[in-house]
């Protein structure tokens, strides 16, 4: 028996129809799945339903992989793409395993040579640096900043230097409730001539992408308070 497809299912990064961020082809494969693994199990259905799903909720197979899961627990996860059953891989929002747990799952798969496919869906990462003006042609993603003082300004002053050094593009996120002080971090502690780009709600309604020099945004850290932000910064 040949083995199951691992699909890596990309989900709306807010409260918007999948029909306004999602391919029909993505929603097609995942609408005749019946086998996945996910972020968390609550958010996963909620995802499900609103791209569709026919099936009752309760009868489809949902494991959770998130950032707790040991590794000896990624294994067994492939047993139903070995069983010969394609399996769809969804996080909470946005890409999975870019910033995300699942790519334990990808490269568990890779390892027995299971079939992966990417499928079409919005990345918060690649959008605001579509849109940021910043150089997309080399460019490094960070994940999160540390969240203490002084340990979130020196990695800030690295990135800097980093950017002038390689001529690179460097992205991080912040979750909603830090996300003004980081900025008012990053406009403090980056020269004044230094460019942040933000990029908040990414694909929502609320949405807000503005880039300028770090001297123009001291002072205007209202702007992506409580908001999901994905930040870049070029030298």
């Amino acid at each position: 028996m040949s083995a199951g497809t691992l699909y890596l299912i990309p989900v709306p990064l807010g409260p918007v129809s999948p029909d306004a961020c999602l391919p029909p082809e993505t929603l097609a494969v995942t609408r005749r799945l019946e086998h996945f693994v996910v972020e968390r199990a609550k958010t996963a259905r909620a995802h499900l339903k609103a791209m569709g799903h026919p099936q009752p909720l309760q009868s489809l197979h949902l494991e959770e992989l998130n950032e707790h899961t040991p590794a000896a627990a990624i294994p067994p996860l492939l047993v139903p793409l070995k069983a010969g059953h394609d399996v769809g891989l969804l996080s909470e929002a946005g890409c999975p395993a870019v910033a995300d747990p699942g790519a334990a799952l990808v490269m568990a798969a890779h390892r027995e040579n299971i079939p992966v496919v990417p499928l079409i869906g919005p990345s918060s990462i690649l959008l605001a640096l579509m849109a940021s003006g910043l150089g997309g042609q080399r460019f490094a993603f960070h994940g999160y900043l540390p969240a203490k003082e002084p340990e979130r300004s020196q990695a800030i002053r690295e990135l800097e230097k980093t950017a002038r050094r390689d001529h690179a593009t460097q992205l991080f996120i912040e979750t909603p409730y830090r996300s003004a002080a980081l900025l008012d971090a990053l406009a403090t502690t980056l020269a004044s001539n230094t460019l942040i780009s933000i990029g908040a709600d990414l694909s929502l309604p609320s949405q807000l992408i503005q880039t300028r020099s770090a001297g123009n945004w001291r002072g205007q850290t209202d702007a992506v308070k409580d908001r999901l932000v994905v930040f870049g910064i070029a030298a």
